[in-house]
């Protein structure tokens, strides 16, 4: 049972994390070949945060979301909000000594991939119930968004030259979708939403996941490899990424009984502690500032590492609740 659930699980993440890096080596040949600029990638990345990403978030939510349909709903948004928290606070803890100048690696390692890697490994592990899963990863998500692309945007973007955090800066057009979305479902305005005008934008936020992933992919196949980030770097962050958040995570659904009552959520929650850094990260560096040579070196070995270390993970967890 655990081999077969380790097998199902490595070949899962393994391939859903190969494609990105597939897609990181052409885009970075098509970068060192100056087919695609610079200046290309960074208008990739204005259309993705101002247009692309705002427009499926927004069907997302009014497509899939029914509060009435699902009791203690609020749940998972809450846990997508607070968890993010709750992993910056412990990686900070590893730059304590420095945290004001390493303010904007805290979110590689406390942000994850909620959506665009988990949503892959759940169809293929979970079949008949990806369903379920795939209004998990919605909820989640739900709450996760406005918290990464307000306090992660602020940490990842922010450097020290920077005089004062102002308020506007949260104000991200992700951010904003989310909100509109939300109160077009609870006002019921969702409803009277013509499908002339639903579906194009429908059309439109589904450029975001092979487009970010592009970024992404344009980033990370250009870092160059005599610039990688420090070992020290790596370790902290590999280390808090991959160990201590999925560790803290599991301990609370065994203490809780989680795994017990809800099995598929639990399994679900070590996925998400598990993955690998959010690929928007990337986008939120070209959008607006940051080291994108540190930010996508780490990212480089983080997805590399995440090859073996999410299916042990998953295949430890699957061990302690046997």
């Amino acid at each position: 049972m655990t081999s077969e659930v380790f097998k199902l699980a490595f070949s899962g993440m393994f391939i859903a994390i190969v494609k990105i890096l597939i897609v990181a080596l052409t885009a970075g040949i098509l970068v060192r070949r100056k087919i695609v600029t610079q200046e290309h990638i960074k208008s990739l990345s204005d259309l993705t945060v101002n247009i692309f990403l705002p427009a499926l978030v927004v069907t997302n939510i009014i497509e899939t979301f029914v509060p009435s349909e699902i009791p203690n709903w609020w749940l998972l948004p809450l846990v997508g909000l607070v968890a993010p928290v709750i992993f910056l606070s412990i990686t900070a803890l590893l730059y304590l000594g420095n945290i004001k100048n390493n303010l904007h690696k805290l979110p590689i390692a406390a942000f994850q991939n909620a959506g665009y890697l988990v949503l892959p490994i759940g169809q293929l592990l979970y079949t008949s119930d990806f369903d379920k899963f795939t209004l998990y990863v919605f909820l989640y998500t739900l709450g996760f968004t406005p918290i990464f692309w307000t306090l992660g945007k602020f940490l990842l973007t922010r450097n020290k030259a920077e005089k004062k955090f102002k308020l506007k800066e949260l104000l991200t057009p992700p951010f904003v979708a989310n909100i509109l979305g939300i109160l077009l479902v609870f006002s019921g305005l969702a409803r009277f939403v013509p499908m002339l005008l639903f579906d194009p934008v429908k059309m439109i936020g589904s450029a975001t996941v092979p487009v970010a992933t592009f970024i992404l992919g344009a980033t990370l196949g250009a870092v160059s490899l005599r610039k990688l980030p420090m070992l020290l770097d790596i370790f902290k962050l590999s280390f808090i990424k991959y160990f201590l958040i999925p560790a803290v995570v599991i301990i609370f659904l065994i203490i809780s009984k989680v795994y017990i009552t809800s099995p598929l959520l639990a399994d679900f929650l070590v996925i998400e502690a598990s993955a690998a850094p959010a690929a928007n990260l990337i986008v939120m560096v070209r959008k607006y500032g940051g080291n994108a040579q540190l930010t996508g070196g780490l990212m480089l070995v983080m997805y590399i590492l995440a090859i073996v270390t999410m299916p042990l993970t998953i295949a430890v967890w699957k061990m302690l609740i046997m």
